[in-house]
């Protein structure tokens, strides 16, 4: 199944080196670009693409306000690409609210060509972008910022899950890959994939992304816990 991806991003260089790299494979179709946030929430409603390759700072419109409007759509609206942020480290907060509207992930805007393919097939999936590595810097800057656990439910909603359940959003929430989770806790890993889904479905959460945000935001991971 062909992939469909716009653009949006205020540097033509950017989005022509993109679209270029992209359009190159086979299972990827490059259906339009926008220089501005406002533009792009047009030309997604009009192409309706897979995924959206979203800037964070643009004119116009930024690129987490328009990933609200296309991930919380008005009424009438049924389409909601799959939005994955483009960003640098110095805008880790942009990043943190764009995840918390339902963007299933981020990537740097010098990561590799392999890297930006890859990220583009994974969010299509369905899955979150967060490498691990990454997961764990982005975790450090919203807990310090935000330490105290938000109080409108949450945490009942996390009484839902079985104690393995728990030990698994935990260690979402710590940055671990499923194969890491599956080290710790002694299981297969495809047994954790299966954790997984479970949790996001009793939580009502679009993917990791989320589920990180909801642990720190229930109280189950503190700041500075181990």
């Amino acid at each position: 199944m062909t992939i469909k991806v716009i653009i949006v991003d205020d540097q033509a260089m950017v989005r022509a080196g993109f679209a270029a790299l992209l359009a190159a494979q086979s299972d990827i179709d490059v259906v339009g670009e926008a220089p501005d946030g406002r533009e792009g929430v047009e030309v997604s409603r009009r192409t309706h693409p897979d995924v959206v390759l979203m800037d964070v700072r643009m004119p116009e419109m930024d690129g987490l306000t328009a990933a609200r409007q296309l991930l919380d759509p008005p009424r009438g609206v049924t389409h909601r690409p799959k939005v994955l942020m483009l960003t640098t480290f110095d805008v880790d907060d942009y990043v943190y609210e764009a995840l918390r509207a339902g963007a299933s992930g981020f990537l740097l805007k010098d990561a590799p060509p392999a890297d930006l393919i890859s990220a583009v097939r994974v969010v299509a999936a369905g899955e979150a972008l967060l490498a691990p590595s990454v997961t764990r810097r982005l975790i450090a800057d919203f807990a310090r910022q935000r330490p105290a656990p938000r109080r409108d439910g949450r945490a009942l909603r996390r009484g839902r899950l079985t104690p393995r359940e728990t030990e698994v959003l935990e260690l979402i929430a710590r940055g671990l890959s499923n194969q890491e989770i599956a080290e710790s806790l002694v299981l297969a890993e495809q047994t954790v994939k299966t954790h997984v889904g479970r949790v996001l479905a009793k939580l009502a959460l679009r993917d990791r992304a989320q589920a990180v945000i909801f642990a720190y935001e229930s109280g189950l991971v503190t700041p500075g816990s181990q």
